[in-house]
């Protein structure tokens, strides 16, 4: 497929979900998710065959992808697999894996992916032991192999800032857009503050430029964009990162 998940990846949880399964994904999709994890592994596979057709086809439209959990792609390319296994991985499209630790992180061989978690607490999955929190998603990522999606407990702006502070391509969600009101809006929400966060020019002061004047009044710099950028002639450079922003 060329490309690993990021930005909001939902995962999905029907007994969650505040209505049909389907709807509240295409609610999520409007709001901008691009990415969904097919979870319900307790469904006869037929049922979720059919689901996933149906999820695949209101992704179609966005230009979407749809990951299975388990081994089986349920007649797609992109699986996501569990820490237990199988080792090793099947030769797909898109092959993800959770991780919880280091020890993890150093099984991973042909994935392309991996999620970590918990990184904040959850009521999803409790019993997988204390949170991450940035500072420890930030020390496993620097020791992953592949690009990795923060999961579990994400459910705020601040949150997934944090994450991609951390280094995080992504923030796996389920029960921030399963269980909201409005799917579509905190679908929105969450994708803003990531791209927010994901983009330099956005954490960063504009440059200073300065206004070209005739005679009567001295060069004054200003913030923000020059009469240069405005006109059109020509682009204001960004502005050197910083040693914590190249992190």
């Amino acid at each position: 497929m060329g490309r690993c998940p990021a930005g909001v990846v939902l995962l999905t949880d029907r007994r969650a979900a505040r209505g049909p399964l389907v709807e509240v994904v295409a609610a999520a999709v409007d709001g901008g998710v691009r990415w969904v994890v097919l979870r319900e592994k307790d469904l006869p596979r037929a049922e979720r065959l059919a689901l996933a057709v149906e999820l695949r086809a209101v992704l179609a439209d966005v230009g979407g992808t749809l990951i299975v959990a388990g081994p089986d792609p349920l007649d797609g390319d992109a699986v996501h697999l569990p820490a237990a296994g199988p080792y090793p991985p099947p030769r797909l499209g898109l092959v993800g894996r959770s991780c919880h630790d280091a020890a993890e992180l150093a099984r991973l061989t042909t994935e392309d992916y991996a999620t970590l978690s918990p990184t904040f607490p959850t009521r999803t999955k409790p019993g997988y032991g204390p949170a991450l929190g940035p500072e420890g998603l930030r020390e496993l990522i620097t020791a992953s192999p592949v690009p990795v999606l923060a999961l579990g407990g994400i459910e705020t702006p601040d949150q997934v800032r944090a994450c991609v502070d951390a280094g995080a391509t992504g923030v796996a969600v389920l029960g921030a857009i399963m269980r909201a009101p409005d799917p579509a809006a905190t679908a929105t929400t969450l994708g803003s503050a990531f791209e927010e966060a994901a983009t330099p020019m956005s954490r960063t002061p504009h440059p200073t430029a300065e206004i070209p004047t005739r005679g009567l009044r001295p060069t004054v710099p200003t913030q923000g964009s020059s009469l240069t950028a405005r006109s059109g002639h020509g682009r204001p450079q960004p502005p050197t990162a910083t040693t914590e922003e190249r992190q």
